[in-house]
């Protein structure tokens, strides 16, 4: 085992490295625009309900593509943007870095919905809100029979993870990290 650290620990500053040179090649505000328009068509197809849901959300956050990838040492980053009545009205990056068992590289669209005016405004109002610690974020999945659980709708932020790509060992919203970002 003593003959893996080095490399093992190279290979995951190389990974950190280009997570955090990503930001270099950051997207404009009309690539994240578009992706986020293409991002949102694809949620919809999916399933009549989210735009719904969407309809009835004080504001949501729309990553449509994050990238994460790793091994032992993994890094996050996707940009996306806050929009409230289906108009963007801020720009914002994840990102998350974390030591474990993660291997392999992926990704995937993200949108948060802020189901109340109260988790919205306290989303705007923090300096870099991190999943976990500032809010919890109800994940949601379909059930059996195609339909979402009633008790899960009910919380005040639901999370949506779609349009996974390639394959990692982890793959969750848990300490991801969101900021502000001007564009």
């Amino acid at each position: 085992m003593m003959k893996w650290k080095n490399p093992l620990a190279a290979i995951g500053l190389v990974m950190l490295s280009l997570f955090a040179s990503t930001t270099a090649f950051a997207d404009s505000k009309a690539e994240i625009d578009a992706n986020v328009s293409q991002a949102l068509k694809q949620f919809y197809a999916q399933n009549p309900k989210h735009k719904e849901l969407a309809d009835k959300a004080a504001g949501m956050l729309v990553f449509p593509h994050i990238t994460k990838g790793g091994v032992g040492v993994a890094g996050e980053f996707g940009e996306g943007v806050l929009q409230v009545n289906g108009m963007t009205v801020d720009y914002y990056n994840i990102g998350s870095a974390s030591v474990g068992l993660t291997l392999g590289i992926a990704s995937r669209s993200e949108i948060v919905m802020f189901m109340t005016q109260e988790s919205l405004d306290k989303f705007k109002n923090s300096k870099g809100w991190k999943i976990g610690v500032d809010a919890g974020v109800a994940i949601m999945s379909l059930g059996a029979g195609g339909q979402y659980d009633t008790k899960t709708l009910q919380k005040p932020i639901l999370g949506f993870v779609f349009g996974e790509k390639g394959l990692i060992g982890d793959l969750s919203l848990e300490g991801s990290k969101i900021t502000k970002i001007q564009k």
